[in-house]
């Protein structure tokens, strides 16, 4: 028996007048999630815990099968992990996006999808200009990187980026512990970044500058249990985003990088299915995670959600059925969106998603549409995230 996690990024919406009131999900050609939906159980989970927020760290984790009131501290310390950055326990890690700024207002918190290595060459002069003795910057992917304050605070108030595009960004400055500090860093990374040359050229091609930095989700280390030890299992992870691969590392999965995985709707989505297909050879419980439809809800983009959507149907989920039918292989799969990111605010959600419980050696039969129409619906409601894991991996 195979297990496998299949998680689509912020795939459930709400309803969009422009679709009749039908959603990416409804609307968009899925006929591999269909059929396993026909073939298994069709739940509701809430992925949000009661006073937490509806971020891909917190949802993943518990997703994953750990409790965040118990082991969350905070995003960027996760994605440092999957850098593998040195911390010590009195470090802060600090996610530093390369936003695109007028100088006043936030346009927008990807710096329009930045290449890795175009941003590379920009943190790389950040480094050089504003890294102190417990001051140091490392490149991540495309726009997202990190940097680590030692023994600094995390008793700081950070607003992630995406929550303010259009506005007067000078109104979301960081508010607590050193927040002079990080004002000054990102007010100076504006100064060195804005007429680059990388910036010159962005522009000259029509692209959004990556001109400056902004900080949220500080956090330290936590102390989790590998995954083997709390549920048997060897264990391997498929993504994109340093945060699923921070995740899986600080668990004790095999991280896996896929050429071509962007953790954007460009995404080698063909890749990441063959490569989850090959090391579940080696391994009992694959973790796949695709962050294309959540970027998509992020810039309110209805079309490339549904070709989003699509896509992570056939060249995800279809190359992965594909595999089990070839070598008659039994598997067990959870998929679902870790929260829904609607198109209409382009932020997260707090509100429960549909998920699919499948097992080839025992074929269901349900009506239930695997949407957001199935959370209402449905008998089979999952309340504490954590419990998923158990369902996926047949523990009590």
């Amino acid at each position: 028996m195979k297990y496998f996690l299949i998680v689509f990024d912020g795939m459930a919406d709400e309803p969009i007048p422009d679709l009749d009131n039908r959603t990416p999900m409804q609307v968009a050609r899925k006929p591999y999630m269909d059929s396993i939906a026909q073939q298994g159980l069709v739940g509701s989970a809430v992925t949000t815990p009661q006073g937490m927020s509806p971020g891909s760290d917190v949802t993943n984790m518990g997703i994953l099968g750990y409790d965040p009131h118990t082991y969350y501290r905070g995003r960027a310390a996760i994605e440092a992990a999957s850098l593998q950055i040195p911390m010590e326990s009195t470090d802060v890690a600090f996610r530093a996006n390369l936003v695109s700024t007028d100088g006043e207002k936030m346009l927008d918190s990807s710096a329009g999808h930045v290449t890795t290595e175009e941003a590379r060459e920009l943190i790389a002069l950040i480094d050089q200009k504003l890294s102190t003795r417990t001051l140091k910057f490392y490149p991540g992917v495309s726009y997202r990187h990190i940097l680590i304050w030692r023994n600094g605070s995390d008793n700081v108030e950070l607003m992630p980026p995406y929550k303010f595009h259009g506005k007067e960004f000078r109104e979301y400055l960081p508010n607590g512990d050193g927040d002079d500090t990080l004002t000054r860093i990102i007010e100076d990374s504006y100064e060195i970044l804005n007429d680059h040359p990388v910036n010159r050229r962005r522009r000259d091609e029509g692209h959004l500058p990556a001109n400056m930095l902004w900080f949220w989700g500080a956090g330290r280390m936590p102390e989790i249990p590998l995954f083997f030890r709390e549920f048997g299992k060897t264990g391997a992870v498929v993504a994109a985003v340093d945060l699923i691969k921070g995740l899986g590392r600080m668990v004790g999965l095999k991280v896996l990088d896929v050429p071509g995985a962007t953790g954007y709707v460009d995404t080698n989505y063909l890749g990441k299915g063959q490569y989850a297909t090959a090391v579940a050879a080696d391994v009992d419980f694959v973790w796949v995670h695709v962050e294309a439809a959540d970027e998509a809800g992020h810039e309110n983009d209805i079309e490339k959600k549904i070709v989003a959507i699509e896509q992570m149907d056939k060249l995800v989920l279809g190359t992965i059925l594909d595999w089990t039918r070839k070598t008659e292989q039994d598997v067990r799969i959870l998929l679902l969106p870790d929260h829904p990111t609607p198109i209409a605010t382009g932020s997260h959600s707090a509100e429960p998603v549909p998920f699919i419980l499948y097992d080839s050696r025992n074929p269901q039969r349900t009506s239930l549409p695997f949407d957001e129409r199935a959370v209402p619906e449905t008998n089979l409601r999952v309340e504490f995230t954590p419990d998923l894991m158990k369902m996926l991996l047949e523990q009590k």
